[in-house]
């Protein structure tokens, strides 16, 4: 396995002192924002989890290897770059054997922080069930892999272009704890709130490790959605953001934009409908991710 992958020295040294390590997804730089705030937000987010005491491992494939933790040059490359994959578990075997550029969605993300020891990852929200998923069958592969794979992730809880509702009922299939930070409904990535409410709230990083740990001591796989919503005065108004989230929706559709295709496509639109409000939005819900979630990995390695 380990011919495979290849890390950053701050990541390597990290790993002989036993330090906490955030992983970080590579798709919210190459697919998910623009030029230059993509490759400005990654430093910055960087910046946060080591100012916590904690080590960002941002996740990448480059040249036949899955590297944990890219360069300062990596991260502008992939914020540039043209022809960056988006990866996720079925694009693994492929995109490493013929070395080309792969940027890591939440569900590769997490198989590549398991593979190297990684407990905590951090990114902006999940993926889940698309609306009218009983017919398409559109799902994300995040779901799969947050039902199988012992990875804990901080987001501001699934993206609202989804079906919130289904995805939740998902998740709970699955046997996925989806736990409010500091709230008891369901963030929705642009809004502090949603018409779903959780079943497990915590208050304090401590809780979320100490719940991780007994899960995992116990054998039972797969990781947690810990949903910490996105700061008050950087939230969106629910009913501005879902009117523009359904006129992208009708735009994706009357276009025959499908798959994988719809999320870059509904994050770009939403971000041209509001005039780049929800861009902003977006940057400070992951730089705030980051901050809870640097405490998480340092509570988790702590409680080993």
């Amino acid at each position: 396995m380990e011919k495979y992958l290849s890390y950053s020295k701050e990541v390597l040294e990290a790993k002989e002192k036993g330090l906490p390590i955030v992983a970080l997804e590579s798709t919210i730089i190459s697919h998910g924002m623009p030029y230059p705030q993509n490759v400005q937000t990654a430093r910055e987010v960087e910046d946060i989890i080591r100012s916590k005491g904690a080590v960002p491992a941002t996740i990448a494939l480059i040249d036949g290897k899955i590297k944990i933790g890219l360069s300062d040059e990596e991260l502008e490359m992939f914020g540039n770059a043209q022809d960056v994959a988006k990866t996720s578990r079925r694009d693994f075997g492929y995109l490493l054997a013929s070395k080309k550029l792969g940027a890591t969605t939440v569900a590769a993300t997490m198989i590549a922080a398991e593979l190297a020891g990684i407990e905590l990852f951090v990114t902006g929200g999940i993926g889940g069930v698309h609306r009218g998923a009983e017919q398409t069958m559109d799902i994300s592969a995040d779901l799969e892999e947050l039902a199988g794979t012992n990875v804990a992730v901080v987001c501001a809880g699934a993206k609202s272009i989804l079906d919130l509702g289904l995805t939740l009922e998902y998740l709970e299939t699955k046997g996925v704890p989806v736990v409010g930070y500091g709230t008891d409904v369901l963030p929705a990535f642009y809004t502090r709130e949603s018409d779903f409410r959780l079943n497990i709230r915590v208050d304090s990083p401590q809780e979320v490790a100490d719940m991780m740990r007994a899960k995992w001591d116990l054998g039972l796989r797969g990781g947690a959605v810990i949903a910490n919503p996105i700061p008050e005065e950087d939230a969106m108004e629910a009913s501005f953001i879902n009117g523009i989230i359904e006129t992208a929706l009708k735009e994706a559709e009357q276009n025959g934009i499908k798959g994988k295709d719809v999320t870059p496509f509904m994050l770009g639109k939403v971000k041209e409908l509001t005039e780049g409000k929800s861009l902003e939005a977006n940057i400070a819900l992951v730089k705030n991710n980051a901050r809870i979630g640097a405490e998480i990995a340092i509570a988790l390695n702590q409680n080993k």
